[in-house]
């Protein structure tokens, strides 16, 4: 059966920290273990040394037994061997007598370690030395070392019951560790269902300190909402845009071809005519769409082709076009000493052509273009003499669709998207636009170009 990610979160660090506690518990055992063992061996070597230099300074007459006698341990026996191994003496504590059955294999060396017996450990030293009849024996000392014994088996115990009580902390905080894991996960599929079902782009709230991965996949996912609501917000935009404004020169171009249709035979010079309005509805088609796509696009996503170039020598070509194209006067005065700029010359070039060609539409007066360095900042102010923009229309001429005066917009061909394409490139270049007007009067729109782009 499949799990959840939460109940796998909560078993493997619940299974990883009681084996680690175990672990753990078996390491401090057995380190002790040895550690005590070995201080008991130590002990007893001690022990031995201690003994043969008793006996080395006891009197010769003292029988040898009784000598034993004064040095064997309380828990032990003391055993004299010969160099072949032969027993030639043994004395064991009154209560340890079980101790005479103990046996390791003889060696002429000195040793020692532990052996067992009836489960019960014990341990022996064997050291080698002259005695008094100046022969070479091996005094060998044997502990019982129970109370070693009971000492572990309490350690044992007390570690058993560490272990027990400590996986009840390890399945709290394994529970905790995997609701904190899985809360985040949790509120994205609850969004994301919630997002399937109202068909609406909903953020997930930070519950995290900024920093962990948590938090960062709650802002990643939160920026991907935001992505797809505004793709879906361009999508929804250019859709309704798209038809809105391709209705028009589609309904011309239909009527014009059905006139042609019925009655061009009949009327030549209705043919020119039809074929006059239909090549300028599909130019005006044409330059919808292509700002239609320009702004259907992200700012983020416009590459921009940064290089040096003379914005003088820009502004004075867009000029000479318009002049030409149109037949209109226009009066260009530069500061001297313009250095050269670091931008995208062709986005510069079109928000030039969409502010001087406003000015050209809606005035009839010759328009003004100057050039100024202030600080590190390129200033151009595009004046016209036209009829202006009332006070209250200034702040809604940079949306899309929006016309001041919609009858003479429709005169001079406009769609209501050239600001708003403006708006767009501007910020994609940091440009920033000022627009001061009078009804009546004129209109000036001032260009504050930064002198390398930032973007």
């Amino acid at each position: 059966m499949l799990m959840n990610l939460k109940n796998r979160i909560f078993l493997y660090t619940a299974v990883v920290f009681v084996v680690i506690t175990i672990l753990l518990s078996i390491t401090i055992y057995f380190t002790f273990s040895h550690i005590t063992y070995d201080r008991e061996i130590d002990q007893m070597e001690d022990e031995v040394t201690n003994i043969l230099t008793g006996i080395a300074q006891a009197d010769e007459s003292f029988p040898v037994n009784d000598l034993l006698g004064v040095y064997v341990p309380s828990n032990g026996m003391l055993r004299i061997l010969d160099e072949q191994g032969n027993q030639l003496s043994e004395i064991t504590s009154g209560d340890y007598l079980s101790l005479r059955k103990v046996t390791i294999p003889f060696n002429s060396v000195r040793m020692s370690g532990r052996t067992e017996d009836s489960n019960t450990v014990i341990g022996y030293v064997q050291v080698p030395t002259i005695w008094q009849n100046g022969e070479v024996v091996y005094v060998q000392l044997f502990e019982n070392l129970s109370a070693v014994q009971d000492n572990l088996r309490t350690l044992r115990f007390v570690l058993v019951l560490v272990v027990l009580v400590a996986i009840i902390p390890v399945m709290v905080s394994g529970r905790v560790l995997a609701d904190f894991i899985s809360r985040p996960i949790q509120s994205l599929i609850r969004t994301m269902q919630d997002i399937q079902t109202s068909s609406s782009f909903k953020h997930i709230e930070y519950q995290q300190k900024p920093g962990d991965e948590l938090y960062t996949m709650t802002r990643t996912f939160n920026e991907m909402i935001d992505l797809l609501k505004d793709n879906y917000e361009k999508q929804e935009a250019f859709v309704s845009n798209a038809s809105h404004e391709l209705r028009t020169p589609i309904t011309v171009i239909e009527s014009y071809a059905n006139l042609v249709k019925r009655r061009g035979l009949e009327k030549p010079e209705l043919v020119m005519e039809s074929i006059e309005a239909i090549h300028s509805e599909a130019v005006r088609m044409r330059d919808l769409t292509e700002q239609l796509l320009m702004l259907a696009r992200r700012q983020k996503d416009w590459q921009l082709h940064v290089e040096s170039f003379s914005l003088s020598e820009t502004v004075k070509r867009a000029s000479q076009n318009i002049e030409y194209s149109y037949g209109r006067t226009v009066k260009l005065t530069i500061d001297e000493d313009i250095p050269p700029i670091r931008s995208d010359q062709q986005k510069i070039k079109q928000l030039l052509y969409i502010f001087i060609d406003n000015a050209r539409k809606y005035s009839e007066e010759s328009i003004e273009i100057d050039i100024k360095m202030r600080a590190t900042n390129y200033v151009i102010n595009i004046k016209d003499y036209g009829i202006g923009i009332p006070e209250e229309s200034i702040g809604k001429i940079f949306d899309r669709f929006y016309r001041v005066d919609e009858a003479r917009s429709r005169d001079e061909g406009g769609s209501g998207l050239g600001l708003a394409l403006a708006s767009d490139l501007a910020e994609a270049l940091d440009i920033k636009i000022d627009v001061q007007s009078q009804v009546g009067e004129g209109t000036t729109v001032t260009l504050t170009i930064p002198s390398s782009v930032s973007h």
